[in-house]
C-alpha cells in the first residue's frame, strides 16, 4: 500500500519540477553513460518513496529528449527550463516520446485503482509502436514499478525482453524485491539513497515548509521522515506527526496500558476522508518493523532479526489481502499494532 499516488497537496508534481535534491552522482552516471553511448535500455530506480525517483526520471527523460544525439550530449544534467517546449510537453503530459504508466482511475467508482493492469501495459506496446518510425527517442517510466499486477509483470517483461531500437524504461521502485526477478535481470539497478538533513531542509523551504517551524519541531519531523520528501510532507500537513508520536507512545507503553489508545488511533484513522492518514500509517509502521529487522540484525540478535524480517513479509501480504478484498480497516490497524507486541520493541 502506498500513500504515493497522485501528488500531495503542497507538493511539485515531477513532471514540472525544476529543482532535483541529492543523488548527484547517480546523476552524474546518467549523464555520462548518456552521452557516452552506452546507455541501459533499462534502468531500475531503487529506493524509498519520496526521495525524488521520479523527479529524477523527468529530469533525464528531458535531457535524452532535449539532447537526441548521445555523442552531442553534455556530461552534467542541467536543471529543466520551465518555459521550453520540452518541458511544457512533459509538465502537461503532451509529449510524443514520453509515456508515463502508474495505477489507473476507475471510470466506475472514479477511485485509484489497487494495480498497474495489464491494460496499461498494453498501452506501452501502442506507443512504441506508434513511435517506431520516427527516429526520436521513446522514454516509458513506469511509476512505480511495485503496483503492477502479475499480468502486467509479464506483459512488461516481453517486451523489455526485445526492447525497441532508442528506447529508455525508467522503473521506479519502493521496494524492488517485490518485482518479478526476471524483470530485475533485465534492468540496470541504480540505488538512490534516502536524502540527509541538508537536502531535507532544502526540499522543505523550497515547498516553504520552514518557515517559522520551531527548530526541535523541524528536528523532529526530519528523525520520523527518514529521508523522504513526501514523508516530511505528510507529517507536517497531513497529521502525520501527530499519528507517528501516538503510535510511538503505544509501543512505549505496551498492549495493556495502550487498549484505549489503540482504539483511539484505528478510529482516527478510519474516519471519512482520511485515506491519506491511513496510508501514511501504513508506510510507517510496515517501514518501522523493517527497521527493527535492520537493528536487530546490527547488533547480532539473529533470532529477532529473523523474527521481525519475518513480520514483515506477513504483514505485507496481510495488507495486500486486506486492500484487495476491501476489509475493515480499523480492524486491520489494530491487527497490526498489535502484532509488535509479540517481542519486546526494540
Amino acid at each position: 500500500m502506498s500513500v504515493g499516488q497522485g501528488v500531495l497537496d503542497g507538493a511539485i508534481p515531477p513532471a514540472e519540477n525544476t529543482h532535483l535534491f541529492g543523488h548527484r552522482d547517480v546523476v552524474s552516471f546518467l549523464a555520462k553513460s548518456y552521452r557516452g553511448g552506452n546507455l541501459h535500455h533499462a534502468l531500475l530506480l531503487e529506493g524509498p518513496e519520496g526521495i525524488g525517483k521520479a523527479t529524477l526520471a523527468y529530469r533525464f527523460a528531458n535531457h535524452i529528449l532535449k539532447h537526441k544525439d548521445p555523442a552531442s550530449a553534455p556530461d552534467v544534467i542541467a536543471d529543466p527550463d520551465p518555459d521550453a517546449a520540452i518541458s511544457r510537453q512533459l509538465s502537461g503530459g503532451a509529449s510524443h516520446h514520453l509515456l508515463h504508466l502508474a495505477r489507473p482511475v476507475d471510470v466506475k467508482t472514479g477511485r485509484v485503482k489497487s494495480a498497474i493492469t495489464v491494460e496499461e501495459v498494453r498501452r506501452a506496446g501502442h506507443f512504441l509502436a506508434q513511435t517506431s518510425g520516427t527516429g526520436n527517442w521513446r522514454i516509458v517510466v513506469i511509476d512505480p514499478a511495485d503496483d503492477m499486477n502479475r499480468s502486467a509483470a509479464n506483459a512488461i517483461l516481453k517486451i523489455l525482453e526485445e526492447p525497441p531500437r532508442k528506447t529508455v524504461f525508467l522503473v521506479l521502485s519502493h521496494a524492488p524485491g517485490k518485482l518479478l526477478p526476471t524483470i530485475r535481470s533485465r534492468c540496470m539497478p541504480i540505488r538512490l539513497a534516502p536524502l540527509d538533513d541538508a537536502d531535507m531542509l532544502r526540499g522543505l523551504e523550497l515547498l516553504d515548509l520552514t518557515v517559522h517551524q520551531d527548530p526541535e519541531m523541524l528536528a523532529t519531523v526530519l528523525h520520523h521522515a527518514k529521508g523522504s520528501l513526501s514523508n516530511a510532507l505528510l507529517l507536517l500537513r497531513y497529521g502525520g506527526l501527530e499519528i507517528a508520536e501516538a503510535f510511538e507512545q503505544i509501543l512505549l507503553d505496551g498492549p495493556a496500558k495502550s487498549r484505549a489508545a489503540i482504539h483511539k488511533l484505528a478510529e482516527t484513522l478510519t474516519a471519512k476522508d482520511r485515506d491519506m492518514a491511513f496510508g501514511f500509517f501504513i508506510d510507517y509502521a510496515t517501514n518501522r518493523v523493517m527497521g527493527m529487522a535492520r537493528q536487530a540484525a546490527q547488533n547480532g540478535d539473529l533470532s529477532a532479526a529473523e523474527h521481525w524480517a519475518s513480520l514483515s513479509s506477513q504483514l505485507q501480504e496481510n495488507l495486500a489481502i486486506a486492500d484487495g478484498y476491501n476489509l475493515d480497516r480499523k480492524q486491520t490497524i489494530i491487527s497490526l499494532i498489535s502484532s509488535f507486541f509479540r517481542m519486546p520493541v526494540a
